[in-house]
């Protein structure tokens, strides 16, 4: 049995129950709030074209959506609008009444993701997705169909519920997070049902509502619901209520005071083997009355030409088109070990974690690390934000796919989070780019990471070379952006911005690539040396000889002394001569103690290792051969070592790789728990393995190779091959269902219950992770070209060789 969009004729919608609706909700303002599992299988946003390099209303696509959704365990998660940012909705999800109890969405069920829309070979063609809940016990299964509207302000539900054994009723519960917090909210709840209008009746659909200061969201349905409530979490919320199988109590209205929320309603009971077809459209606005009028809008377009419209089908202008702009796609992706379909995703992945207000605002991951026990108290980014290092690896990435329009945005926006004498509350040096800031430049963090310095200038050095900046617009760029980030990475200076008062002197650097600690690091001179050698060339081309000669000095001195000041001769493991991830000072065989970190104790600097050595064969610093690299490669292999050491394992016979040893950004080893539960660090903490280390090495591997001497044809074909089937299966392998890849995947070290992780699968950190996908579509255009793509030749002809 199919229940149809509106109730029949002649039922008695006049007994809805709404007695209570009128009460106020009590238990303000409710639990402490929190966000969901940031282990994702969906992400989501509409494409929408650029006019003249920028995000404006009225082009090829019209109106511009500014709406991202996630998805992880089968649910509706982190929805965002305005800015990437600013979440509006923690989660949506369904609780099902049974007989035999009640069963919520996520916690009882498996789910799977696949995506609505892909070719023929089965690569996704837009991120709109189909997402299938299975009711562990059998008695029902939910199909949800969820995407945004191309050409409004609202996301769209489509839900299929089916009672498979016995009779269900279903419940929707809306978790709002106005304004990116989980307090502050206020919610109203509108049942519907027959409304009397004089002589004449009419049925008035469902409607919940929240608000927070000027964000509004207004969640429309095409039919009315039995009841309907709102109430603060943990004290007067549906879930809590529906616990003793039934809505007893329903409230309409939080009142004037805000607080943790949750919006319920209570949709039409199905019995054993009927299906309830019913669609939901949550608008946003900046009053109740804007907000009503998105959701409307997609409502009255028809929800099946809005996804037409959002996959860009026939003439309509969408994500089919940004994909078939791809230039390099169909190529890199034969490189592939799955058919391309991790290649198609990746794409998708990379252009939806950009900013809809500022083109080429490019960022980490559409999730919050470990979000279930994070507080959503105050506003936060998580990893919605821009770190100039993720920023670089997403714009080659693009490059790579043959998107000639975002990676030049992504350039042109840079110069929005560069220190200057502008930037507020800066009283120190300039010219540095900032650790983290929102995509409007707001400050967040303020470290200096001299690679996030050097990777700008590598970005822009490779797109004049690619045709894609002028040498006018170069020679701009050299004067507003590249010359002051070049003068820094050779004379650093006194940092004044916020709580930083550093003297930074090149390469010595306040932080490395992890965020952590202070020294010498060998992936941060890499990209340092790179950065002033790409330098030199642009500032040549401009006319400045002088700034040319001093930045080739720096990085002529700074390359000469790599293994002096970070490469042990007296090392704990081995033979004592490899690479370490850091040195404290110039003298790398002092064992001095690198800093605490994650609730990990200090260690002295020659006991960790990390895969930050490769990064000077991947720029073209060091060869492949090189006696220094040759040297720390067993040590980085090494899977002898205790657990706190080691780096490597293979999982399921992929190699992966943690970030160092000693890591402790990760779960709790000894109880499974997540990373900083409580805001408070535990020495239990255990950095996991990163995919995307599977793809750097493979890079080395293919470097390697081909420094070799020219082979026979066959015997080459056949070593490309294993590097394809070992390194490139190797990190698709880490793909979840919805083909989306994870910052780090379970080592199988420790208690794995809480999550009930498998060897190889995505942790809580966060999926997806930009920088992942990245590093996949980079390793599959090198290998495609037979050359590491992020390879400066300028570089390698000068020290590579």
């Amino acid at each position: 049995m199919r229940i149809l969009s509106r109730l029949a004729a002649g039922v008695a919608l006049a007994a809805i129950a709404t007695a209570a609706s009128a009460q106020t909700a009590p238990g303000a303002p409710g639990d402490i709030p929190t966000w969901v599992n940031a282990a994702k299988t969906g992400a989501g946003a509409s494409y929408e074209a650029y006019v003249d390099g920028r995000y404006q209303d009225g082009g090829p696509t019209g109106a511009v959506s500014r709406v991202w959704f996630s998805v992880a365990d089968g649910v509706l998660t982190e929805t965002m609008w305005g800015l990437i940012h600013e979440a509006q909705i923690k989660q949506l999800r369904f609780a099902i009444v049974t007989p035999e109890g009640l069963s919520v969405e996520g916690t009882d069920t498996d789910s799977r993701t696949e995506y609505l829309h892909v070719d023929a070979q089965g690569r996704p063609l837009a991120p709109a997705y189909r997402v299938v809940i299975a009711d562990k016990a059998g008695r029902y299964e939910i199909e949800k169909r969820l995407f945004t509207d191309p050409d409004g302000q609202a996301m769209i539900v489509r839900t299929t519920i089916r009672a498979l054994k016995g009779s269900v009723t279903p419940y929707l519960l809306l978790e709002p997070h106005i304004a990116n917090t989980g307090v502050g909210d206020r919610g109203e709840a509108v049942a519907g049902g027959v409304v009397q209008d004089g002589a004449n009746n009419w049925i008035r659909n469902g409607a919940l509502y929240a608000s927070e200061g000027d964000v509004h969201l207004a969640l429309l349905t095409d039919r009315p619901f039995t009841r309907a409530s709102v109430g603060f979490v943990g004290a007067s919320d549906g879930l809590e209520d529906l616990v003793d199988g039934s809505l007893d109590q329903t409230y309409r209205t939080t009142g004037e005071t805000g607080g943790n929320i949750m919006l319920t309603g209570a949709l039409t009971p199905l019995a054993e083997g009927e299906t309830l077809v019913q669609d939901f459209v949550i608008g946003f606005g900046d009053t109740r009355a804007r907000a009503e009028a998105s959701a409307e809008a997609s409502l009255r377009t028809g929800l099946d030409e809005v996804l037409s419209r959002f996959n860009g089908e026939g003439e309509r202008i969408g994500w089919e088109d940004y994909v078939a702009s791809l230039t390099d796609l169909p190529r890199i992706a034969e490189q592939s070990t799955d058919g391309g379909k991790l290649a198609w995703a990746s794409a998708l992945m990379l252009k939806t974690q950009e900013d809809r207000t500022h083109a080429g605002a490019l960022i980490a991951s559409l999730s919050n690390p470990w979000g279930d026990t994070v507080d959503a108290t105050n506003s936060s980014t998580g990893y919605k934000a821009v770190w100039p290092r993720d920023f670089y690896q997403v714009a080659m990435a693009l490059l790579a796919l043959g998107d000639t329009e975002t990676p030049l945005a992504a350039f042109r926006y840079l110069p929005q989070v560069q220190v200057d004498a502008e930037t507020p509350g800066n009283s120190g040096a300039t010219g540095w780019f900032l650790q983290k800031t929102h995509v409007d430049g707001e400050i967040e963090w303020v470290g200096v990471q001299l690679d996030q310095t050097a990777m700008p200038i590598m970005l822009g050095w490779k797109l004049w070379k690619a045709g894609l900046v002028s040498d006018a617009e170069i020679t701009r760029m050299f004067g507003q952006m590249i010359k002051p980030a070049a003068d820094f990475l050779v004379d650093g200076g006194k940092v004044g911005l916020l709580w930083n008062d550093r003297q930074i002197t090149p390469p010595w650097t306040q932080q490395e690539r992890w965020e952590e600690q202070e020294g010498y690091s060998p992936s941060t001179t890499a990209a340092v040396i790179a950065g002033l050698v790409t330098a030199a060339d642009i500032a040549r081309a401009s006319g400045d000889a002088a700034s040319a000669s001093r930045y080739q000095a720096a990085a002529d001195d700074y390359e000469s002394k790599v293994e002096a000041r970070m490469f042990t001769t007296a090392g704990e493991w081995g033979d004592g001569r490899y690479f370490m991830r850091i040195s404290r000072n110039e003298d790398p065989n002092d064992k001095a103690p690198i800093g605490e970190n994650n609730g990990q104790p200090a260690m002295p600097e020659d006991r960790i290792i990390d895969g930050g050595f490769l990064e000077l064969v991947r720029y073209g610093v060091r060869p492949a051969d090189a006696a220094s690299i040759t040297a720390t490669m067993p040590e980085y292999d090494d899977q002898t070592r205790e657990d706190r050491f080691r780096v490597r394992y293979d999982v399921n016979g992929v190699p992966a790789y943690r970030r160092y040893g000693n890591d402790g950004y990760g779960e709790q080893a000894d109880t499974g728990g997540n990373y900083g539960v409580g805001g408070q660090m535990h020495a239990g903490q255990r950095g996991r393995l990163w995919p995307f280390f599977t793809g750097e090495r493979g890079h080395y591997e293919l470097a390697s190779l081909l420094a070799l001497p020219s082979a026979d044809t066959g015997w080459m074909d056949a070593q490309l091959n294993g590097i394809r089937q070992t390194w490139v299966h190797g990190m698709e392998s880490f793909a979840n269902d919805g083909l989306l890849l994870p910052e780090q995947a379970w080592d199988g070290v420790g208690d794995p219950t809480p999550h009930q992780y498998r060897a190889g699968q995505g942790t809580n950190s966060a999926t997806p992770l930009a920088w992942t996908h990245a590093e996949y579509v980079k390793l599959l255009r090198s290998m495609a070209d037979r050359k590491v793509w992020d390879r400066y030749d300028i570089v390698a002809e000068r020290y590579g060789r």
